[in-house]
């Protein structure tokens, strides 16, 4: 009899029915559909887990929230504008806010690495009202004020801006 050939079983009532002839490579097709089966739940399993999770802290402030800090506003406007902020610190006879954001990115179940801190500082001048705006992050392990893009080469408060972008980025092993 062929695969194509129809049989007739009898039940225990005697009613007849046709049967199909399944060939034995067809059950081991169907034997082995619960194994495929598993094995792709397992591989999307892991293909999801292994997705990086990325985690935002801080302020992360958009174009338009910079541009509502104009030279001359007060302290109290600023704080209303943006938020408390995260420090503060004297400079020049003057004082700083400083807004601190940073990104990272975790991947299953491996230690979360930071891929990006960005400052937005504000500072104001001896009478209290807004000098200027700079926002520094690091570019090619160097900080890097996004605001003026460049380089700032004599920021007052360099070395507090340094310490809170300290591992950020590409190291330079010669400085600067």
């Amino acid at each position: 009899m062929s695969s194509g050939d129809w049989k007739v079983e009898c039940s225990k009532q005697g009613s007849q029915r046709p049967a199909r002839h399944v060939s034995r490579a067809t059950k081991a097709a169907f034997a082995r559909l619960p194994l495929v089966s598993a094995l792709l739940l397992a591989v999307a399993g892991v293909a999801t887990g292994c997705s990086p999770t990325t985690m935002r802290h801080g302020h992360h402030f958009q174009e338009s929230d910079l541009q509502q800090i104009q030279p001359g506003m007060s302290q109290s406007a600023v704080r209303l504008a943006l938020g408390t902020p995260d420090t503060t610190s004297t400079v020049s006879g003057g004082s700083a806010y400083y807004y601190i954001s940073s990104t990272t990115q975790q991947t299953a179940f491996l230690k979360p690495t930071e891929t990006d801190r960005k400052v937005l500082a504000v500072y104001f001048n001896p009478v209290g009202s807004v000098e200027r705006v700079a926002q520094y992050g690091k570019k090619d392990g160097k900080i890097f004020d996004y605001v003026k893009r460049e380089t700032p080469s004599h920021a007052k408060d360099g070395g507090l801006i340094g310490q809170i972008l300290r591992g950020i980025g590409p190291v330079n092993p010669f400085g600067g």
